[in-house]
């Protein structure tokens, strides 16, 4: 299958030449997934970080009622996982599901050791890109502690700016832990000040 998101992915983060990804191909895997079914359910390890070549992965926790609490969408170029889960090989307390017919690539820690035979300074590189994603959740988490409503909605615009179309309302309410009706009344707000999200 031709991986032309996941192949820039490697040659433009990960610093791999265009002969290196040749030799890393035979090492890829890829999963198709249906839309509503789960790479990953509360209480299994997760084994795989999965980066999205198309479609449309949601990372998310149930609350005590059963309510879903969205940590992460994945879109095209994304990747996610449970990486406590992953690393301490402890059971996971998330979910991972497709909200689209959606490929995936598995990277797995063979899979990471096999490029970094290929790539010496993969390993490096990969690490980095991890420590921006920890840095990103820093960021998330101090937006839903301290930010209004309309600042955490405004940063999830430029976080996932084609994503408005493709889940519903009360998901984006979700990610940004607010109500739905506090959600329209920022849209209206915004709206009113002619403000354009795309």
């Amino acid at each position: 299958m031709d991986l032309p998101n996941f192949k820039k992915h490697l040659i433009e983060k990960t610093g791999l030449t265009v002969e290196a990804y040749m030799q890393v191909e035979p090492h890829i895997k890829v999963r198709q997934v249906a839309k509503g079914e789960f790479l990953l359910k509360q209480g299994s390890v997760c084994a795989h970080s999965f980066f999205v070549e198309e479609g449309l992965l949601r990372f998310y926790a149930l609350n005590e009622e059963g309510k879903e609490n969205i940590l992460q969408f994945a879109t095209e170029h994304w990747i996610v996982s449970d990486r406590g889960s992953v690393y301490f090989k402890e059971p996971s307390t998330y979910y991972i599901d497709a909200f689209e017919d959606t490929v995936v690539v598995l990277m797995d820690e063979a899979f990471i050791s096999e490029v970094s035979k290929i790539s010496l300074d993969f390993r490096q590189r990969n690490e980095r890109l991890l420590q921006n994603h920890i840095r990103h959740l820093y960021k998330r988490i101090s937006l839903l502690l301290g930010a209004s409503a309309r600042v955490r909605y405004l940063d999830f615009i430029k976080m996932y700016p084609d994503i408005m179309l493709r889940v519903p309302q009360w998901m984006i309410a979700s990610y940004l832990g607010i109500t739905p009706e506090s959600l329209s009344r920022v849209r209206k707000a915004l709206a009113k000040e002619n403000f354009n999200p795309h």
